[in-house]
């Protein structure tokens, strides 16, 4: 018998079965379901998280030593996928803060004028909150007013990079959903949204999945290419802060998700092979 000197390449994990939701720590043995829009590899079927929530999920946890402690968590809009993930940081104060009331809010209003005083958020949470403001200025404004001086913002918008933001509160429904996205969007942000969040009073940093996991890693948990987020901090912050770096654990993970797919295909083989030597002759 010749023994290979080489082992045979790992199959990419998008062509094997199963997938993982970092919100909520579920092993998907059929993978994600579709989006909305029908894109694929997009939704859990358990707690029903898109890409955005799960590379949240990661985000937080990479973000977690620089965090520390919490005293007040703002959660604009807030997202059931992400709760048990912003609880864990055991905030003493929860804020859940939209404009209309309802099962998880609890306090109402406009982001242009949150009823909290200065300088008293430590976290805050903003996700697809301003492309539906007319005035996101003066909501920015608002985020970096609120925000403690050591305190972090977490936001994201729809992004297109490469253009300049398209906006047009006064444009009919149709063409909002052509332009925006959706009905009730009256921009799509370009690249001009780090100088609206400076001009807000924010320091801006911009990470993506890719700062921090393997395109393996990423394909498994189902992150997407396109998950663009928005750290900032107050502009006059007393001391230095950096977004957390790749380490040499994102190889790790990467190879690890990469034996993983192997695995999952010598067990097809396997289970095929099984089927074949038992079928009645």
């Amino acid at each position: 018998m010749t023994v290979p000197t080489t082992l045979p390449t790992a199959p990419a994990i998008a062509a094997t079965p199963g997938r993982y939701c970092p919100c909520c720590d579920r092993h998907l043995r059929e993978g994600f379901l579709p989006g909305p829009d029908g894109r694929p590899d997009a939704t859990c079927p358990r707690c029903k998280s898109l890409e955005r929530h799960r590379f949240f999920a990661i985000l937080l946890g990479a973000l977690r030593p620089q965090i520390g402690r919490v005293g007040t968590l703002l959660d604009i809009a807030p997202a059931p996928q992400a709760r048990a993930r912003l609880l864990e940081l055991e905030p003493e104060s929860y804020v859940r803060f939209d404009l209309r009331g309802g099962r998880g809010v609890d306090l109402r209003g406009n982001i242009t004028a949150i009823p909290l005083r200065d300088r008293c958020v430590d976290l805050l949470v903003c996700y697809h909150v301003l492309e539906h403001i007319v005035d996101d200025r003066a909501a920015i404004a608002e985020l970096g007013r609120v925000l403690a001086a050591d305190g972090l913002g977490i936001l994201q918008v729809p992004w297109r990079p490469g253009t300049v933001t398209d906006e047009d509160p006064d444009a009919p429904e149709d063409e909002r959903i052509r332009r925006f996205g959706l009905a009730d969007h009256v921009r799509y942000y370009g690249d001009d949204i780090d100088d609206r969040l400076v001009e807000g009073g924010l320091d801006v940093t911009r990470v993506t999945p890719a700062d921090y996991l393997g395109a393996e890693a990423n394909t498994w948990m189902g992150l997407g290419e396109d998950q663009s987020v928005w750290l900032v901090r107050p502009a006059d912050a007393p001391a230095t802060w950096a977004a957390p770096a790749t380490t040499p654990l994102t190889s790790t993970l990467d190879s690890l998700v990469a034996e993983l797919a192997r695995t999952r295909l010598e067990r097809q083989e396997a289970r095929r092979a099984l089927r074949d030597a038992t079928k009645p002759r």
